[in-house]
């Protein structure tokens, strides 16, 4: 890279810097502070975390892949603005009202001790095998490529990528909590969107323009039935992305991530009152459409370079082009000294984040969930400082997993959905049980989350056994390793529900007073009064206009 680009990724840093040194300078001496940022943040600082949290390297790496491998098929994942809406509108009310920091203290509240525990220690799992690890894992990847330095100092420069990056983020997050995760994302996410339209503008100019990319990709069929790389309704028959199942699946994982998961929904109930925290999911929602455009279309224009070019992609061993290799590519061959440096910032930016906000939510599921549930009476001072050790125990877990999660490499995004896939059905029937069905019990909810659990676990264990032995036919075999994912998701939500409906009728249903403002039906007449006044005209013209583009781009890429 020339000076100039070295020189823009210094002066990132010096704000970077700035910004954490200004937040651990002020005043975080409670839990509430550090986990929550003083819950005192704006629609903007709110909308903005949410946006830069989701993006990632998975999306750096894995969904401008996507792109060039299978066209717009997981835009299904990525044109989700409606589903933070849903956040906005039907959650965050009942989530502010309980004034818990993470999901699984509500899950207390509204059900039972049990309930808190194994949504814990789900999450805690999930995230260090999954979210820490394919995002350290992909970040020393992408910086591989970007950078294109093999080794240095004798050392596989994917070690000192990925280890350097974890280093980075983890320090600002143990010392600047929420409040540098937030303020960070307000500097990042303009970097990141800036950066990658950069991208996009370049790579059309260099193709010739966006009907060249649709002509050159909706000229390439990816099954036997005629559906090509543009569409994004694709016949039920896919083996991959058949319509009826990536809408099914798609809404799960997406009801499950943005409405329930603590990663997530950490950023609202960061927000100062209910306006700004409904407010600051429509910002985010605004800015969710943007990823398709950002990320999985330029991985179809290096698709359809590569085909007018003949070598523009890296080859893989086996002779077929680097999909996983699309967004440095571009960056490394498109871009000018100086604005190579920006998209590294971009990246940066999006890594960092991703880090910090899983970080900050690990060490919050660990510090309120179990360690101050053992002991209750531990200070406010102490619980922030188990929290900032709870992000090195991650921090170090993570590093630990790389290496399994290496040899997966060209898997890499498959293992991802295929993980949150199985994870994802049964916390999302214990929420919508929860909060849409008075009656559901105690024990409906803890069941419909131990039969997820359990339903997942054979899943994935059978994925892995399968894959590697044992080819005979069975119908076990069939139901758990053969079933289309996309389709096992939703029947997973199907059976988690039932189970829920099932022992709820058949046990105690809860005291009224326990669930008073946890469920539909149940707020008080102050309550409904008070979530009336936090919107208004604005609110609602603002989401018909998301929901207006979200069915404008199914219809443009039907």
């Amino acid at each position: 890279m020339a000076f100039l680009d070295w020189l823009v990724i210094g002066l990132f840093f010096v704000a970077l810097i700035g910004i954490v040194v200004w937040v651990a300078r002020q005043k975080q001496g409670d839990a509430k502070d550090y986990f929550l940022g003083g819950k005192d943040a704006t629609w903007i600082a709110i909308g903005a975390s949410i946006f830069a949290s989701n993006i990632g390297s998975e999306h750096l790496i894995g969904l401008a892949g996507s792109g060039a491998s299978s066209g717009m098929a997981m835009a299904h994942w990525e044109i989700q603005g409606w589903m933070i809406l849903i956040l906005g509108w039907v959650f965050v009310p009942f989530y502010s009202r309980s004034m818990v920091y993470t999901m699984p203290e509500f899950l207390e509240r509204r059900f039972n001790p049990a309930s808190r525990t194994i949504l814990s220690l789900i999450s805690l799992i999930s995230y260090v095998l999954t979210k820490v690890a394919v995002t350290v894992y992909a970040g020393g990847l992408v910086f591989q490529q970007v950078f294109g330095i093999d080794s240095l100092w004798g050392i596989d420069f994917f070690w000192i990528a990925a280890i350097g990056l974890v280093l980075i983020t983890a320090v600002y997050t143990i010392f600047g909590g929420m409040k540098s995760v937030l303020y960070t994302s307000v500097l990042q996410t303009p970097i990141l969107l800036l950066g990658s339209l950069v991208i996009l503008v370049l790579g059309l100019k260099e193709l010739g323009g966006w009907d060249e990319m649709m002509r050159i990709c909706s000229a390439v069929e990816v099954n036997e039935y005629g559906d090509t790389m543009t569409n994004l309704i694709r016949d039920n028959r896919d083996a991959q992305y058949p319509w009826l199942g990536a809408l099914i699946g798609s809404a799960v994982i997406g009801f499950w991530y943005w409405c329930t998961d603590q990663f997530i929904v950490q950023r609202v109930l960061s927000g100062k009152n209910e306006k700004e925290a409904r407010r600051g999911t429509i910002f985010g929602a605004y800015l969710k459409l943007l990823p398709v455009f950002l990320f999985l279309i330029p991985g179809m224009i290096a698709f359809a370079l590569h085909q007018t070019q003949g070598s523009f992609l890296p080859l893989l061993p086996n002779g077929n082009p680097n999909s996983d290799a699309a967004f440095p590519t571009l960056v490394a061959k498109l871009l000018p000294a100086g604005f190579k440096g920006l998209i590294v910032c971009g990246i940066l930016a999006a890594l960092m984040s991703s880090l910090a906000s899983l970080f900050n939510s690990s060490s919050a599921l660990f510090t309120i969930d179990f360690y101050k549930r053992f002991k209750p009476d531990t200070d406010a001072k102490k619980l922030v400082r188990i929290g900032q050790a709870a992000t090195v125990v991650i921090v170090i877990l993570g590093i630990l997993w790389i290496p399994i999660m290496r040899s997966v490499g060209d898997v890499l995004y498959l293992y991802l959905q295929d993980v949150q896939s199985v994870l994802a059905p049964g916390i999302a029937a214990a929420f919508l049980l929860g909060i849409l069905w008075k009656r559901c019990t105690a024990q409906g909810g803890m069941w419909a989350l131990i039969t997820g659990l359990l339903i997942g676990m054979t899943r994935l264990s059978a994925k892995v056994w399968y894959s590697n032995a044992d080819p005979s036919n069975s119908i076990f075999r069939y139901v758990f390793f053969e079933t289309n994912w996309l389709f096992f998701c939703g029947w997973m939500l199907v059976i988690c529900c039932a189970v829920g409906i099932i022992v709820s009728l058949c046990t105690k249903a809860p005291d009224p007073k326990q669930i008073q403002g946890l469920v539909f039906g149940t707020s008080t007449a102050e309550q409904r009064a008070l979530t009336r006044q936090s919107w208004n005209a604005w609110d609602v013209i603002h989401s018909v206009i998301i929901l207006g583009i979200t069915v404008a781009f199914y219809i443009y890429f039907w």
